[in-house]
């Protein structure tokens, strides 16, 4: 039993995080050409790109997905432990990270 467990909240996890990572980054593409009036860079490695909105691209879409993520699997830990009693495996005292 504690495996199927551990195989629905891997499941569970990984389609929240992946989820609120999706939404984030169309959330975050929209408010940089509101408030560039250009669009997101494709790839900010590309020379074409300049250092600063590079640098500004990575550390906004990075912060912002990575919050989104982390909130996402709070609440998909929460349900999960509302839905069967107790923490997902991994969240539970005792367990090793």
């Amino acid at each position: 039993m504690a495996e199927d467990s551990s195989k629905v909240w891997t499941i569970f996890s990984l389609a929240s995080a992946l989820g609120a990572a999706s939404i984030a980054r169309k959330g975050i593409d929209k408010a940089w050409k509101m408030s560039t009036g250009k669009n997101p860079p494709e790839n900010p490695a590309d020379p074409d790109v300049s250092v600063g909105e590079a640098v500004a691209w990575a550390a906004v879409t990075g912060a912002l997905v990575a919050l989104a993520r982390m909130f996402a699997q709070r609440r998909a830990a929460g349900y999960y432990t509302r839905s069967t009693g107790h923490r997902p495996p991994g969240l539970r005292a005792g367990d090793k990270a």
